[in-house]
């Protein structure tokens, strides 16, 4: 992506002239608003419009419904994504949109023609194969695949003119605790990412896989994680409505959230009903609730059990005994890395400002520190670490103060210098990195973290409305550190100072796990394989296997210098459904995070097949499909195909992001069309249909 600071609107058309920038209409259909205000009465919503301007008709619109329930520490969540087709012609719509990282896909249902279709899980090929056999006999047919861990993508053929077709979609996730409470964060909107590489020859142009960018040698599947992208303005784009019961078995002190305003209902003890004031939400930005346990009732372990076919399956919570801060170290070395690409611009480089002087504000005199940012290039503060003084810091301020949003997001180079550590000074090494994660190479990322940590720690720093939480829990968990999100410039501060209480904090470290069944040992597959450390505030998460169920788990560990031990039994635990799922999806998870090339690779693809199939998971090697078995599209009728556009996210630029093409991401890789026309009108639309 590339991003100029603050152009607006009026300021992309001035580049676009003062650039001559061209566009070939060969390789994409634009989507327009409809042109005057006077024609908005005759030709409501948005059209199709064909290269050589024809009208193709009515673009089907799109609306969400979320239903969360949630029993102690888990989460089901169902998700109904409803095409209507208001026009006269047969479509088929195609949504990419974001779960949560962790989500564990295991249901797809199709509502057509008054019938209702169960989705099975296939491999991904055959999946695709099956979808696009019914597509074209004319069948009503549903595909949900995996793009990546958190970003998935729905295909929907044969909806019917002036009909409406639903895929519903369910989902089991574990929560996250942190700081005395729980919270879960919903994403609603795929923000737009940079792509870097060169183009591959002969790979899919963006359109033709419904995405912006083209396929690159470091992003293989560009075009499949970059939906169109349409302006702020788009009022009735995708709307959402979320609806969740939250059980917490116990009474809590308070249930926030920091990204929307909410209604709160207590129904009993414990229960309670939460929705979005207002009713619907624009699909911009994640929705964010937290809810903390009254003082008092704050668990000190939790079990969820389940038997599904015949083995025993759980996931464990303890909270290790509260850390007092102990006396930071005589010093440390801290670098502070910073995004400054655009689609940080406008309140997340504002909130990564504020972030980074908060920072400063808490060095010691016998701290060493760095400032690094990053858009195109990489450029640091000082050539090495420096003494955290008063020339340095005056040196530093300004510095900071300074940054602006700019330019594309070459985030590998960042992270190598940040890592790197040429004169090793004994002193703790901690790396902050700030970012909202807005990059398509994830994966070259985490091995760049797993092969140059060295000694270091890497803590992660989700900045704005949307960030990409699959980068931000995977990069920490690689880096041995963890991660955290900034929501708005209000939490600055407060975020800052837990931060920094966890870096001052002991860490529990060599956790080892010891599973017993009576007198006995149990033979039990965990997972995480490998217990990551674990910070201040932050419970030790665990989902089991067994053929027979243990009876008790010991842990051990070190906490700094000493050593730390803890047993918690495991009668008596709570039943709850889709245990086995969550299993299934932390082991895939496991077995994708291994490096894998050639025999390893196809080993760890035969692992992840066994796993999906056998707990009917969507994951990267398998897709649900729905297929309706009568053709309804008569065949002479023609089926008109396109991608549905998602919003910017809340706080973004479009300008900033898309807003100078000849410094976009590599230039050949963001295949960019915009519409320019019809200024007067809410906003600019732009649409990449095929």
């Amino acid at each position: 992506m590339s991003h100029a600071e603050s152009p607006g609107w009026l300021g992309l058309l001035g580049c676009a002239v003062w650039g001559r920038v061209s566009v070939s209409l060969m390789l994409a259909v634009l989507m327009l608003p409809t042109g005057p205000a006077e024609a908005a009465s005759e030709q409501t919503g948005l059209r199709l419009y064909a290269a050589d301007g024809a009208d193709l008709g009515s673009a089907p619109s799109l609306d969400t419904g979320v239903a969360i329930g949630i029993v102690g520490v888990i989460a089901r969540v169902q998700v109904q994504q409803r095409f209507r087709n208001p026009g006269k012609d047969w479509v088929e719509g195609v949504y990419v949109f974001p779960l949560p990282q962790n989500a564990a896909v295991d249901r797809l249902r199709m509502r057509y023609g008054g019938r209702l279709i169960e989705g099975e899980i296939q491999e991904r090929q055959q999946a695709r194969q099956t979808y696009e056999r019914a597509r074209d006999a004319g069948q009503g047919a549903g595909l949900v695949e995996q793009q990546r861990a958190n970003v998935f993508t729905t295909a929907v053929a044969n909806i019917p003119p002036g009909e409406t077709v639903s895929i519903e979609i369910e989902y089991q996730q574990d929560l996250a605790w942190q700081d005395g409470g729980f919270s879960l964060r919903l994403p609603l909107v795929v923000a737009p990412r940079y792509i870097p590489g060169a183009p591959i020859p002969g790979a899919a142009q963006g359109f033709r896989q419904h995405g912006w960018a083209r396929d690159t040698d470091q992003v293989p599947d560009a075009s499949k994680i970059t939906p169109p992208v349409s302006s702020s303005a788009d009022g009735d784009l995708n709307p959402v409505t979320i609806g969740v019961d939250l059980n917490a078995g116990l009474d809590l002190a308070e249930v926030v959230s920091t990204s929307h305003r909410i209604d709160v209902v207590r129904l009993s003890h414990g229960r309670y009903r939460v929705e979005p004031a207002g009713g619907k939400v624009p699909a911009d930005r994640d929705f964010v609730l937290h809810w903390r346990p009254v003082l008092a009732q704050q668990p000190g372990a939790a079990l969820f059990t389940e038997v599904w076919e015949g083995r025993h399956y759980g996931l464990l919570m303890v909270m290790p005994p509260h850390a007092r801060v102990l006396p930071r170290p005589v010093g440390r070395e801290l670098i502070l890395v910073v995004d400054t690409s655009g689609s940080m611009h406008g309140d997340s480089i504002r909130q990564a400002r504020a972030a980074l002087l908060s920072a400063l504000q808490q060095l010691g005199p016998d701290d060493r520190f760095n400032v690094i940012q990053f858009n195109n290039e990489v450029h640091a503060l000082f050539d090495v670490a420096r003494p955290a003084d008063q020339a340095h810091l005056r040196q530093a301020i300004p510095y900071v103060q300074g940054l602006q949003a700019d330019g594309g997001t070459e985030m590998l180079p960042a992270m190598r210098l940040a890592l790197r550590d040429p004169h090793p000074s004994g002193l703790l090494r901690q790396v902050v990195f700030l970012t909202d994660g807005a990059v398509g190479n994830e994966q070259a990322l985490f091995e760049a973290v797993a092969q140059d940590i060295g000694a270091s720690r890497l803590f992660t720093v989700g900045i704005g409305s949307a960030p990409n939480a699959l980068f931000m829990t995977r990069a920490a968990q690689a880096g041995r550190g963890t991660f955290t999100y900034i929501d708005n410039g209000a939490q600055v501060q407060d975020r800052i100072d837990r931060l920094f209480r966890q870096l001052s904090t002991p860490v529990l470290t060599d956790l080892q796990l010891r599973w017993r069944r009576g007198d006995g040992d149990a033979v039990v597959s965990q997972t995480p394989s490998r217990v990551a450390d674990l910070y201040a505030g932050e419970p030790l998460i665990v989902a089991l296997a067994a053929d027979s169920a243990p009876t008790q788990v010991q842990i051990a560990g070190r906490f700094g210098a000493m050593d730390w031990q803890q047993s918690a039994a495991l009668s008596g635990g709570a039943a709850a459904g889709g245990i086995h799922a969550l299993w299934a999806r932390r082991m895939i998870d496991d077995c994708l995070a291994r490096p894998a090339g050639g025999e390893d690779g196809e080993t760890v693809r035969q692992a992840v097949l066994k796993l999906a199939l056998e707990h009917r998971l969507v994951s990267r090697y398998t897709s649900l499909v729905a297929v309706e078995r009568t053709p309804s599209r008569p065949t002479d009728a023609e089926q008109k195909s396109g991608a549905m556009p998602v919003r910017l996210p809340a706080g973004w630029s479009a300008g900033a992001v898309f807003g100078r093409l000849p410094g976009t991401a590599t230039p050949a890789s963001l295949f960019l069309v915009l519409g320019l026309a019809s200024l007067a009108l809410a906003g600019v639309l732009r649409r990449r249909w095929r």
